[in-house]
C-alpha cells in the first residue's frame, strides 16, 4: 500500500472528513499539520501548487484536497489508488 500523507489544520473540517474517510476504509496516514508552522505550510503549497488544506498525497500523486477524494471514492477509483 503506497504511503498516503495529508497536510491538515486542527480546526479545518475538511481535514476531518478526509481523516474519517480514511480511518473508514482502515488506511493509515501520515498527517502533517501545518497550523503553526511555516515551513510546512511551504512544503505543501510547493508540492501542490495550493494554499488550501487538507491536501492529499498517495504515494508521489497528489490528489487534491477531500473534495478530490471523496470524488474519487465515489467514482470508484480511490481503492485502486490505495492498492486496495
Amino acid at each position: 500500500m503506497p504511503q498516503v500523507m495529508i497536510y491538515s489544520t486542527r480546526i479545518c473540517p475538511y481535514c476531518s472528513r478526509a481523516r474519517s474517510l480514511l480511518k473508514q476504509k482502515g488506511v493509515s496516514f501520515q498527517e502533517i499539520s501545518v497550523d503553526h508552522d511555516p515551513e510546512q505550510m511551504a512544503v505543501m503549497v510547493e508540492r501542490s501548487g495550493r494554499h488550501t488544506v487538507p491536501q492529499i498525497f498517495i504515494g508521489n500523486r497528489h490528489i487534491g484536497g477531500f473534495d478530490d477524494m471523496a470524488r474519487l471514492d465515489d467514482q470508484g477509483e480511490l481503492d485502486a489508488l490505495l492498492d486496495r
